[in-house]
């Protein structure tokens, strides 16, 4: 992970240029680019290694490009029963990408769109075989294995979410 040394004035100048990478895969997100255009935040689609959502500086705003995107992503899931089947039907793939993303010593944000959260986990309110206890467990080693942050969140502020962990991560990475 590169580090930088801006100024308080060019890290605010520079964080008002971010450009959210959107995983070019990534499927069903209206209100994501909707809340991003409301807001005038800058997106595009590209082919992430891992990741659903990543961000960067362009050259106009830093004198060079900056790229994030091996040094923090936002993995979206858009409910608990697509999170449940990613870490039973499809926990290989699902961990390789967590392991690939692991081994370039990228911070990763697993965003679910579920506000309930454990709560519903915990109380089966999700439409899937997965036994709550194995999918407790499965996430909290998942927690531990990849040291990523989980965050359940309802899908009206998922945009906000995304934006903000970057802005943050950003304005820390280049003190």
């Amino acid at each position: 992970m590169r580090k930088y040394k801006f100024s308080v004035e060019d890290i605010k100048r520079l964080l008002k240029q971010i450009v959210i990478l959107v995983d070019s895969r990534e499927k069903r997100n209206g209100h994501i680019s909707d809340y991003f255009e409301k807001n005038g935040i800058a997106y595009q689609k590209t082919k992430l290694d891992y990741g659903d959502y990543s961000f960067m500086i362009p050259a106009s705003a830093a004198g060079e490009d900056i790229y994030f995107h091996r040094d923090c992503v936002v993995e979206r899931k858009a409910s608990l029963e697509e999170l449940s089947g990613n870490l039973a039907q499809e926990r290989e793939r699902f961990e390789k990408e967590f392991l690939k993303a692991g081994n370039d010593g990228a911070k990763i944000y697993l965003m679910v769109e579920s506000p309930g959260g454990y709560s519903d986990i915990i109380a089966h309110r999700y439409k899937t075989e997965f036994a709550h206890a194995a999918y407790m467990a499965s996430l909290k080693t998942w927690e531990h294995r990849f040291g990523c942050n989980v965050q359940f969140i309802s899908p009206e502020y998922s945009g906000y979410y995304i934006y903000s962990t970057f802005v943050y991560f950003a304005r820390e990475m280049l003190k």
